[in-house]
């Protein structure tokens, strides 16, 4: 199982952009579970991963994006753990 964590904040004007390439690039692929994850309700969990902007993306517990990916960018990463 590959976890997605997708970090955002309710005033980001990227993080919509985000949050819609991870659900249309898993959208069907087995094995992948995707979480959002606010800051503003969780600044814990982004602290503890050194999160300082959003959006960013944490694939099995790596960042491995800040900013909104491009649907192939995040296809190329996810294929290395599938």
């Amino acid at each position: 199982m590959v976890k997605i964590e997708v970090f955002t904040s309710p005033m980001c004007p990227h993080c919509p952009a985000a949050k819609r390439v991870v659900e249309e690039v898993v959208s069907g692929m087995e094995g992948v579970e995707v979480e959002n994850v606010d800051v503003m309700k969780e600044p814990e969990r982004a602290a503890n991963y050194g999160i300082m902007a959003v959006p960013t993306i944490v694939i099995d517990g790596e960042v491995k994006f800040v900013g909104a990916p491009t649907k192939e960018a995040l296809k190329d990463e996810l294929a290395k753990y599938l």
